[in-house]
Parts: structure tokens; C-alpha cells; sequence
């Protein structure tokens, strides 16, 4: 027999403890601080560009809409998503930096940035390739995928990887993403266009040292995004001299893509020579 008494008891808990026992077994990884917020505006950017795209690219040319081609106005609000996602990139971890994230804050960046920086350009890569005049659509997957392999395998080795202080090894997946969007809006032949995405994405996967942008650069990167804005905008309104503040901007992007690693490839030959002159001058100091 059971003590129906003992049995109710049971069944009743106090408040007070169920209060208390959900507050220890809150773990703090469940608690977003601001830079996850951030962290969180990165992803919704990245997911609302792959959704201009679909809406104001990809159906209009499956449904033989008399708008045809790269949907100028759909392009650019996609472009500017992506951008707004690199300044809350570039800003999550600077208040991550000044105040706190949660430990969970590292790998809300990394899936934020596969969403921004690699499912929405590879998802534009692939439709440009379906719309394009002279494009053909598996050679354009190939590339997409290219393009998302290529920031999957940069975000997993950031993880694992640990680079000097100030520098990240490979082009970072933001300024990759903004490279190869530049790429297709620069609108050239097809071939040439695919094989200068498929250099980057060979980049962002590269031992190639780059700055991380904190101080004067961060600066200087923010000022550039908002900048790119500025001439999507004009371009998506059909601004006087639109097309060509549009056209220069993502040329500029594209050359500092190509020069960066230059300078870095540079930079490490003359440490590597001057570590083996320090060598020699010590060993020659050591002879009798």
C-alpha cells in the first residue's frame, strides 16, 4: 500500500525550489550578451539576402517576368544585406572585446558567417549563373559550391588553428564574400568571371596572412562599407553616374583582394630572408 498522503507529497513541489533549481541549472551558455546579439543580426542579414535574391532575381527570370537578366534593384538590396552583415560582424567583436560574450559566442560567429559570408554569395554565384546571358548553369554550381566549401573549411580552421596576434590566416570570409559579389556585379565575360571566383575562394582557404581589422583599420573597413552602400544605392535608383561609382567600387574591391595577398607574400620573403641573415651574421660571430 502506498501512503496517499506520501504519494501527494510526491507530486507537489514548492515553487520556491523548482526557482531556484531552474536558476543553477541555467547554464551560461544560454545567456546572450549584446555581442550575440550582434552575432544574431550577421545571420539574419546573411538569410534576408539569400531571400532577395530568390524573390527579385531567380523567380522573375524562372516566370519569364519582363524583368530580366540581374533584377537591379534586387541585386543591390541583396549586396547591402551582405555588407550590413560585415559591420555587425566587425562590430560583435569589438563590444565582444570591450565587454563580454557568452561561451557560446564563438560558435554563433562561425554559423552567422556561413550563412552571410558563405550560403548567401555561393546562393548569388548560382543564380547569376542561371540568369546570365552567356552563363551556363553546372559550371556556375560548381563554382557556388567551390565558394561554400571554401568558407566552410576557413571557419572550421579558424577554430582549430590559433595565428599571432592581429592576423588571420586565408582572406577572411567577410572581405571573401564581398569580393566574389564584386566579381559577378563587375559583369564580365563568363569564363573570367568564374575562375576569379574560384581564386578567391582559393584564397580564403590559403596560408596567406591577413591584418584583422581593429584601430585605423577597422576604421578604414567600416568607412568602405558604407561607402559600397552609398554606390549600391545610387546604382539601384539609377542615380546619374550610378553604374559607373558601382562599377569603380567593385574593381577596387577586387584589386585590394588581388594586392593584399601580394603584400603579405612580400612581407613574409623579407622576415624569411632576414632570419636567415640574423643566422648567418650569429654563426659567423661564433667562429674563432
Amino acid at each position: 500500500m502506498i501512503d496517499p498522503d506520501t504519494r501527494a507529497a510526491d507530486w507537489v513541489a514548492d515553487p520556491e525550489a523548482e526557482t531556484a533549481e531552474e536558476a543553477e541549472e541555467m547554464p551560461l551558455s544560454l545567456r546572450l550578451s549584446i555581442a550575440d546579439a550582434l552575432t544574431l543580426g550577421n545571420a539574419t542579414c546573411g538569410f534576408m539576402a539569400v531571400y532577395f535574391t530568390t524573390t527579385g532575381i531567380l523567380i522573375p527570370h524562372l516566370t519569364g517576368s519582363s524583368e530580366t537578366g540581374m533584377a537591379r534593384n534586387s541585386a543591390a538590396t541583396a549586396v547591402i544585406l551582405m555588407l550590413a552583415a560585415a559591420i555587425f560582424d566587425l562590430f560583435d567583436g569589438i563590444v565582444a572585446r570591450k565587454l563580454r560574450s557568452s561561451p557560446m559566442g564563438a560558435e554563433l560567429d562561425n554559423l552567422s558567417d556561413l550563412i552571410s559570408f558563405g550560403l548567401a554569395p555561393a546562393y548569388f554565384v548560382l543564380v547569376y549563373g542561371m540568369v546570365a546571358d552567356d552563363a551556363q548553369q553546372k559550371v556556375s554550381a560548381v563554382a557556388a559550391i567551390v565558394v561554400l566549401l571554401a568558407v566552410v573549411l576557413r571557419l572550421a580552421r579558424f577554430s582549430c588553428v590559433t595565428m599571432k596576434d592581429g592576423m588571420f590566416q586565408g582572406m577572411p570570409s567577410p572581405f571573401g564574400a564581398l569580393t566574389v559579389v564584386s566579381i559577378v556585379l563587375l559583369e564580365l565575360p563568363f569564363i573570367p568571371t568564374l575562375l576569379a571566383i574560384i581564386g578567391v575562394a582559393w584564397l580564403m582557404v590559403s596560408r596567406v596572412e591577413y591584418p584583422k581589422p581593429r584601430g585605423v583599420l577597422a576604421v578604414a573597413m567600416l568607412s568602405w562599407i558604407v561607402g559600397a552602400m552609398a554606390m549600391l544605392a545610387a546604382w539601384a535608383f539609377d542615380a546619374p553616374g550610378g553604374a559607373f561609382l558601382l562599377q569603380t567600387g567593385c574593381a577596387l574591391q577586387v584589386v585590394l583582394g588581388a594586392v593584399i595577398p601580394l603584400f603579405a607574400t612580400a612581407r613574409r620573403v623579407n622576415t624569411f630572408r632576414g632570419n636567415r641573415r640574423e643566422s648567418r651574421e650569429a654563426r659567423a660571430a661564433q667562429l674563432p
